[in-house]
Protein backbone atom coordinates (compact mmCIF):
# COMPACT_ATOMS: atom_id res chain seq x y z
CA UNK A 1 0.00 0.00 0.00
CA UNK A 2 1.27 3.57 -0.79
CA UNK A 3 2.14 6.29 1.96
CA UNK A 4 3.35 9.60 2.52
CA UNK A 5 6.09 11.28 3.09
CA UNK A 6 5.30 12.51 6.15
CA UNK A 7 6.05 9.96 7.82
CA UNK A 8 9.50 9.90 7.34
CA UNK A 9 9.68 11.66 10.80
CA UNK A 10 12.66 11.04 13.30
CA UNK A 11 12.19 8.85 16.18
CA UNK A 12 11.70 9.83 19.27
CA UNK A 13 15.45 8.77 21.05
CA UNK A 14 13.88 9.41 24.79
CA UNK A 15 11.01 6.73 24.20
CA UNK A 16 13.63 3.97 23.42
CA UNK A 17 15.85 4.88 26.36
CA UNK A 18 12.87 4.24 28.23
CA UNK A 19 12.05 1.18 26.24
CA UNK A 20 15.60 0.21 27.23
CA UNK A 21 14.74 1.03 30.88
CA UNK A 22 12.00 -0.49 31.34
CA UNK A 23 13.62 -4.10 29.67
CA UNK A 24 16.29 -4.11 32.24
CA UNK A 25 13.43 -3.66 35.19
CA UNK A 26 11.72 -6.36 33.77
CA UNK A 27 14.77 -8.50 34.47
CA UNK A 28 15.23 -7.16 37.81
CA UNK A 29 17.47 -4.50 37.78
CA UNK A 30 16.18 -1.38 39.45
CA UNK A 31 17.09 1.85 37.13
CA UNK A 32 16.97 5.17 38.29
CA UNK A 33 14.77 7.36 35.94
CA UNK A 34 16.74 10.69 34.45
CA UNK A 35 16.04 9.87 31.11
CA UNK A 36 11.45 10.77 31.22
CA UNK A 37 10.30 14.33 31.26
CA UNK A 38 7.18 14.14 33.32
CA UNK A 39 6.81 14.29 37.20
CA UNK A 40 7.05 11.34 39.61
CA UNK A 41 4.44 12.24 41.15
CA UNK A 42 0.72 11.58 40.75
CA UNK A 43 -2.16 13.66 39.60
CA UNK A 44 -3.07 16.13 42.38
CA UNK A 45 -5.14 14.04 44.87
CA UNK A 46 -8.28 16.93 44.48
CA UNK A 47 -8.09 16.25 40.84
CA UNK A 48 -8.49 12.80 41.38
CA UNK A 49 -11.24 12.77 43.71
CA UNK A 50 -13.47 15.00 41.49
CA UNK A 51 -13.40 12.80 38.72
CA UNK A 52 -14.05 9.92 41.19
CA UNK A 53 -17.26 12.48 42.37
CA UNK A 54 -18.38 12.92 38.39
CA UNK A 55 -18.20 8.79 38.09
CA UNK A 56 -20.33 8.09 41.16
CA UNK A 57 -22.54 11.00 40.63
CA UNK A 58 -23.29 9.10 36.69
CA UNK A 59 -21.76 12.13 34.96
CA UNK A 60 -21.69 10.31 31.81
CA UNK A 61 -18.82 12.98 30.09
CA UNK A 62 -19.71 12.49 26.80
CA UNK A 63 -18.53 15.11 24.40
CA UNK A 64 -17.98 18.62 25.87
CA UNK A 65 -17.78 21.85 22.86
CA UNK A 66 -14.83 22.15 21.21
CA UNK A 67 -13.37 24.83 23.02
CA UNK A 68 -13.78 23.19 26.00
CA UNK A 69 -15.75 23.25 29.28
CA UNK A 70 -16.62 26.63 30.25
CA UNK A 71 -15.69 26.75 34.08
CA UNK A 72 -12.27 25.36 32.88
CA UNK A 73 -11.64 28.07 30.26
CA UNK A 74 -12.75 30.49 32.97
CA UNK A 75 -10.54 29.06 35.73
CA UNK A 76 -7.24 29.25 33.19
CA UNK A 77 -7.97 32.29 32.30
CA UNK A 78 -8.29 33.38 35.98
CA UNK A 79 -4.86 31.68 36.56
CA UNK A 80 -3.59 34.50 33.86
CA UNK A 81 -4.61 37.23 36.44
CA UNK A 82 -3.19 35.33 39.20
CA UNK A 83 0.31 34.61 37.90
CA UNK A 84 0.79 37.64 34.99
CA UNK A 85 -1.78 40.20 36.00
CA UNK A 86 -3.75 39.35 32.97
CA UNK A 87 -6.83 40.13 32.15
CA UNK A 88 -7.59 37.42 29.59
CA UNK A 89 -11.09 36.64 28.09
CA UNK A 90 -12.04 32.96 28.35
CA UNK A 91 -12.93 32.98 25.11
CA UNK A 92 -9.88 33.20 23.61
CA UNK A 93 -8.88 30.02 25.82
CA UNK A 94 -8.84 26.62 23.15
CA UNK A 95 -8.70 23.57 25.73
CA UNK A 96 -7.10 20.87 23.56
CA UNK A 97 -5.81 17.25 23.88
CA UNK A 98 -2.50 18.12 25.59
CA UNK A 99 0.12 20.24 24.49
CA UNK A 100 0.98 18.17 21.48
CA UNK A 101 -3.11 18.80 20.30
CA UNK A 102 -1.96 22.51 20.76
CA UNK A 103 0.68 22.48 18.33
CA UNK A 104 -0.49 20.33 15.63
CA UNK A 105 -3.51 22.76 15.75
CA UNK A 106 -1.24 26.21 16.24
CA UNK A 107 1.05 24.92 13.09
CA UNK A 108 -2.38 24.09 11.15
CA UNK A 109 -3.63 27.71 11.77
CA UNK A 110 -1.26 30.04 11.40
CA UNK A 111 1.04 27.87 8.16
CA UNK A 112 0.48 26.97 4.99
CA UNK A 113 2.62 23.68 3.34
CA UNK A 114 6.23 24.64 2.80
CA UNK A 115 6.22 27.67 5.27
CA UNK A 116 8.97 28.21 7.26
CA UNK A 117 9.15 28.05 11.59
CA UNK A 118 12.01 28.64 13.44
CA UNK A 119 12.75 26.67 16.58
CA UNK A 120 15.82 27.24 18.45
CA UNK A 121 18.25 23.86 19.29
CA UNK A 122 18.61 22.26 21.44
CA UNK A 123 14.96 22.21 21.92
CA UNK A 124 11.88 19.38 22.17
CA UNK A 125 12.02 17.61 19.27
CA UNK A 126 8.60 17.07 18.71
CA UNK A 127 8.48 20.98 17.23
CA UNK A 128 10.50 19.62 14.34
CA UNK A 129 8.77 16.20 13.71
CA UNK A 130 5.28 18.18 13.88
CA UNK A 131 6.02 20.32 11.48
CA UNK A 132 7.46 18.02 8.99
CA UNK A 133 4.53 15.49 9.39
CA UNK A 134 2.27 18.89 8.68
CA UNK A 135 4.31 19.55 5.51
CA UNK A 136 6.07 22.47 6.99
CA UNK A 137 9.69 23.39 6.93
CA UNK A 138 11.22 23.47 10.28
CA UNK A 139 14.21 25.73 10.35
CA UNK A 140 16.55 24.62 13.38
CA UNK A 141 18.25 27.59 14.66
CA UNK A 142 21.97 26.48 16.33
CA UNK A 143 21.42 28.94 19.24
CA UNK A 144 24.37 29.94 21.60
CA UNK A 145 25.23 29.42 24.97
CA UNK A 146 25.65 33.47 25.36
CA UNK A 147 22.18 33.61 24.35
CA UNK A 148 21.31 31.16 27.05
CA UNK A 149 20.52 28.49 24.30
CA UNK A 150 17.67 30.75 22.86
CA UNK A 151 16.85 32.61 19.62
CA UNK A 152 17.66 36.12 19.00
CA UNK A 153 15.54 38.75 17.73
CA UNK A 154 18.12 38.81 14.45
CA UNK A 155 17.20 35.37 13.27
CA UNK A 156 14.23 36.01 12.17
CA UNK A 157 15.12 37.94 9.08
CA UNK A 158 17.97 35.89 8.72
CA UNK A 159 16.29 33.09 8.47
CA UNK A 160 13.52 34.36 6.13
CA UNK A 161 11.27 32.93 8.89
CA UNK A 162 6.94 33.22 8.66
CA UNK A 163 6.98 32.18 12.43
CA UNK A 164 8.95 31.13 15.39
CA UNK A 165 8.54 29.13 18.32
CA UNK A 166 10.09 29.71 21.53
CA UNK A 167 9.44 27.65 24.67
CA UNK A 168 10.62 29.34 28.11
CA UNK A 169 11.01 27.60 30.45
CA UNK A 170 13.00 25.52 27.59
CA UNK A 171 13.40 21.67 26.93
CA UNK A 172 16.03 20.73 27.63
CA UNK A 173 18.49 23.81 28.79
CA UNK A 174 15.65 24.94 31.65
CA UNK A 175 17.00 28.49 30.06
CA UNK A 176 13.94 31.22 30.34
CA UNK A 177 13.75 34.61 28.37
CA UNK A 178 13.53 37.64 30.68
CA UNK A 179 10.62 40.42 29.48
CA UNK A 180 13.21 42.38 27.66
CA UNK A 181 14.59 39.64 25.74
CA UNK A 182 10.87 38.08 24.99
CA UNK A 183 9.32 41.15 24.23
CA UNK A 184 12.50 41.83 21.34
CA UNK A 185 11.63 38.48 19.62
CA UNK A 186 8.16 39.06 19.72
CA UNK A 187 8.52 42.74 17.90
CA UNK A 188 11.04 40.98 15.36
CA UNK A 189 8.38 38.90 14.19
CA UNK A 190 5.95 41.55 14.12
CA UNK A 191 8.14 43.62 11.81
CA UNK A 192 8.64 40.38 9.60
CA UNK A 193 4.86 39.77 9.70
CA UNK A 194 5.59 36.29 10.90
CA UNK A 195 3.83 34.52 13.38
CA UNK A 196 5.20 33.93 17.48
CA UNK A 197 4.12 30.95 19.17
CA UNK A 198 4.90 30.89 22.88
CA UNK A 199 5.44 27.20 24.71
CA UNK A 200 5.05 27.91 28.12
CA UNK A 201 4.25 24.72 29.62
CA UNK A 202 6.96 24.52 32.37
CA UNK A 203 5.75 27.70 33.41
CA UNK A 204 4.96 27.47 37.11
CA UNK A 205 8.48 25.52 37.70
CA UNK A 206 11.01 28.62 38.72
CA UNK A 207 13.50 28.55 41.43
CA UNK A 208 15.02 32.09 41.23
CA UNK A 209 12.92 33.96 39.31
CA UNK A 210 9.14 33.97 37.92
CA UNK A 211 8.67 33.23 34.21
CA UNK A 212 7.30 35.94 31.11
CA UNK A 213 4.18 35.01 29.58
CA UNK A 214 4.09 35.92 25.99
CA UNK A 215 0.64 37.75 26.97
CA UNK A 216 1.78 40.20 29.18
CA UNK A 217 3.68 41.74 26.48
CA UNK A 218 1.05 41.15 23.58
CA UNK A 219 -2.08 39.87 22.46
CA UNK A 220 -0.35 38.62 18.97
CA UNK A 221 1.06 35.52 19.68
CA UNK A 222 -0.28 31.83 20.14
CA UNK A 223 0.59 30.49 24.21
CA UNK A 224 0.74 27.06 24.36
CA UNK A 225 0.60 25.62 28.12
CA UNK A 226 -0.27 22.08 29.28
CA UNK A 227 -1.36 20.19 32.70
CA UNK A 228 1.19 17.75 32.60
CA UNK A 229 4.02 19.57 34.25
CA UNK A 230 3.64 22.22 37.03
CA UNK A 231 0.13 20.57 37.02
CA UNK A 232 1.76 16.64 36.91
CA UNK A 233 -0.70 15.36 34.79
CA UNK A 234 0.86 13.78 32.06
CA UNK A 235 -0.90 11.14 30.73
CA UNK A 236 -4.46 12.86 31.33
CA UNK A 237 -3.61 14.28 27.63
CA UNK A 238 -5.06 17.76 28.52
CA UNK A 239 -3.56 21.34 27.88
CA UNK A 240 -4.79 24.44 26.53
CA UNK A 241 -3.85 27.48 23.86
CA UNK A 242 -4.59 30.73 24.30
CA UNK A 243 -5.39 32.55 20.43
CA UNK A 244 -5.84 36.46 19.72
CA UNK A 245 -9.46 37.21 19.61
CA UNK A 246 -9.92 37.22 16.09
CA UNK A 247 -8.76 33.43 15.56
CA UNK A 248 -11.37 32.13 17.86
CA UNK A 249 -13.43 31.15 14.90
CA UNK A 250 -11.10 29.88 12.67
CA UNK A 251 -9.32 27.82 15.13
CA UNK A 252 -12.41 26.32 16.36
CA UNK A 253 -13.41 25.43 13.28
CA UNK A 254 -9.76 23.14 12.95
CA UNK A 255 -10.43 21.75 15.99
CA UNK A 256 -13.63 20.34 15.49
CA UNK A 257 -12.49 18.38 12.81
CA UNK A 258 -9.41 17.53 14.01
CA UNK A 259 -10.60 16.12 17.41
CA UNK A 260 -13.97 17.09 18.30
CA UNK A 261 -12.83 18.24 22.27
CA UNK A 262 -10.26 17.22 24.60
CA UNK A 263 -10.96 14.07 27.00
CA UNK A 264 -14.17 15.40 29.13
CA UNK A 265 -12.91 13.71 32.11
CA UNK A 266 -9.44 14.81 31.92
CA UNK A 267 -10.92 18.62 32.03
CA UNK A 268 -13.07 17.78 35.09
CA UNK A 269 -9.82 16.74 37.09
CA UNK A 270 -7.61 19.47 35.72
CA UNK A 271 -10.44 21.93 36.93
CA UNK A 272 -10.09 20.58 40.42
CA UNK A 273 -6.33 20.57 40.02
CA UNK A 274 -5.69 23.94 39.49
CA UNK A 275 -7.34 24.62 43.13
CA UNK A 276 -4.72 22.25 44.53
CA UNK A 277 -2.19 24.88 44.89
CA UNK A 278 -0.90 23.59 48.52
CA UNK A 279 -0.02 20.32 47.22
CA UNK A 280 1.36 21.28 43.98
CA UNK A 281 3.89 23.68 46.01
CA UNK A 282 4.70 20.40 47.58
CA UNK A 283 5.59 19.10 44.29
CA UNK A 284 7.90 21.98 43.03
CA UNK A 285 9.72 22.26 46.89
CA UNK A 286 10.72 18.68 45.91
CA UNK A 287 11.84 19.35 42.05
CA UNK A 288 14.23 22.44 43.97
CA UNK A 289 15.58 20.38 46.33
CA UNK A 290 16.13 17.94 43.19
CA UNK A 291 17.60 20.75 40.83
CA UNK A 292 20.25 21.55 44.14
CA UNK A 293 21.65 18.20 44.26
CA UNK A 294 21.96 18.00 40.23
CA UNK A 295 23.86 21.41 40.60
CA UNK A 296 26.04 19.89 43.23
CA UNK A 297 26.28 16.34 41.89
CA UNK A 298 26.32 16.22 38.47
CA UNK A 299 30.17 18.46 38.31
CA UNK A 300 31.47 16.06 41.54
CA UNK A 301 30.61 13.36 39.25
CA UNK A 302 32.32 14.44 35.94
CA UNK A 303 29.36 16.56 34.35
CA UNK A 304 30.69 19.71 35.05
CA UNK A 305 29.91 22.00 31.43
CA UNK A 306 26.11 22.41 32.29
CA UNK A 307 23.58 25.15 31.19
CA UNK A 308 21.78 26.94 34.09
CA UNK A 309 18.54 25.55 34.28
CA UNK A 310 15.89 28.70 35.56
CA UNK A 311 13.23 26.06 34.85
CA UNK A 312 11.78 23.06 34.39
CA UNK A 313 13.21 20.00 36.07
CA UNK A 314 16.11 19.04 33.57
CA UNK A 315 19.74 19.80 33.56
CA UNK A 316 21.86 19.94 29.41
CA UNK A 317 25.19 18.76 30.08
CA UNK A 318 27.83 19.13 27.14
CA UNK A 319 30.07 16.21 27.43
CA UNK A 320 32.20 16.62 24.22
CA UNK A 321 34.44 16.10 26.09
CA UNK A 322 33.75 12.32 27.27
CA UNK A 323 32.25 11.83 24.26
CA UNK A 324 31.30 11.85 20.51
CA UNK A 325 28.74 10.07 20.47
CA UNK A 326 25.67 10.40 22.67
CA UNK A 327 23.45 7.72 22.39
CA UNK A 328 26.19 5.14 23.05
CA UNK A 329 27.17 6.75 26.03
CA UNK A 330 23.69 6.95 27.43
CA UNK A 331 23.56 3.28 26.48
CA UNK A 332 26.83 2.30 28.38
CA UNK A 333 25.53 4.68 31.60
CA UNK A 334 22.41 2.80 31.75
CA UNK A 335 24.10 -1.16 31.07
CA UNK A 336 26.70 -0.06 33.73
CA UNK A 337 25.44 2.28 36.14
CA UNK A 338 21.52 1.72 35.98
CA UNK A 339 20.84 5.29 35.30
CA UNK A 340 18.62 5.91 32.42
CA UNK A 341 19.47 9.52 31.18
CA UNK A 342 18.42 10.99 27.52
CA UNK A 343 21.33 11.32 24.61
CA UNK A 344 21.31 14.91 23.24
CA UNK A 345 20.96 14.07 19.37
CA UNK A 346 16.79 13.73 20.03
CA UNK A 347 17.46 18.12 21.01
CA UNK A 348 19.95 19.08 18.34
CA UNK A 349 20.83 16.85 15.19
CA UNK A 350 24.27 18.48 14.70
CA UNK A 351 25.52 19.10 18.10
CA UNK A 352 23.42 16.80 20.29
CA UNK A 353 25.83 14.04 19.69
CA UNK A 354 28.30 15.74 22.19
CA UNK A 355 25.41 16.51 25.36
CA UNK A 356 23.12 14.29 27.90
CA UNK A 357 20.18 15.87 29.43
CA UNK A 358 19.14 14.39 32.89
CA UNK A 359 15.82 14.63 34.71
CA UNK A 360 15.17 15.59 38.48
CA UNK A 361 11.33 15.14 38.45
CA UNK A 362 12.01 11.84 39.93
CA UNK A 363 11.67 11.32 44.07
CA UNK A 364 14.82 13.14 46.45
CA UNK A 365 16.11 9.77 47.13
CA UNK A 366 16.38 8.36 43.53
CA UNK A 367 18.04 11.65 42.48
CA UNK A 368 20.49 11.03 45.37
CA UNK A 369 21.00 7.39 44.35
CA UNK A 370 21.05 7.95 40.87
CA UNK A 371 23.92 10.64 41.44
CA UNK A 372 26.30 8.41 43.69
CA UNK A 373 25.79 6.02 40.81
CA UNK A 374 26.76 8.09 38.47
CA UNK A 375 29.94 9.12 40.21
CA UNK A 376 30.78 5.45 40.65
CA UNK A 377 30.32 4.81 36.67
CA UNK A 378 33.03 8.17 36.07
CA UNK A 379 35.16 6.83 38.42
CA UNK A 380 35.39 3.62 37.50
CA UNK A 381 35.46 4.88 33.31
CA UNK A 382 38.45 7.33 34.14
CA UNK A 383 40.33 4.59 36.21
Amino acid sequence: MRVSRRGLVDPFIVMDVIKAAQQAEDEGRKIIHMEVGQPGTSAPQGALDAVAGAMQDGDPMGYSVTLGLDALRTRIAQLYGDWYDVDLNPERIVVTPGSSGAFTLAFTSLFDAGEKVGIGAPGYPSYRQILKALSLEPVVIETAENARYQPVPEDVAAYGLNGLLVASPSNPAGTMLGREALGALMEACSDADAAFISDEIYHGLEYEMPSVSALEISDDAYVINSFSKYFSMTGWRIGWMVVPEDHIRRVERIAQHMYICAPHVSQVAALAAMDCEAELDTYLDTYARNRALMLDGLPRAGFRRIAPPDGGFYVYADVSDLTDDSRVFAREILDEAGVAVTPGLDFDPTRGKGTLRFSYAASTDDIREGLDRLATFMDARAG
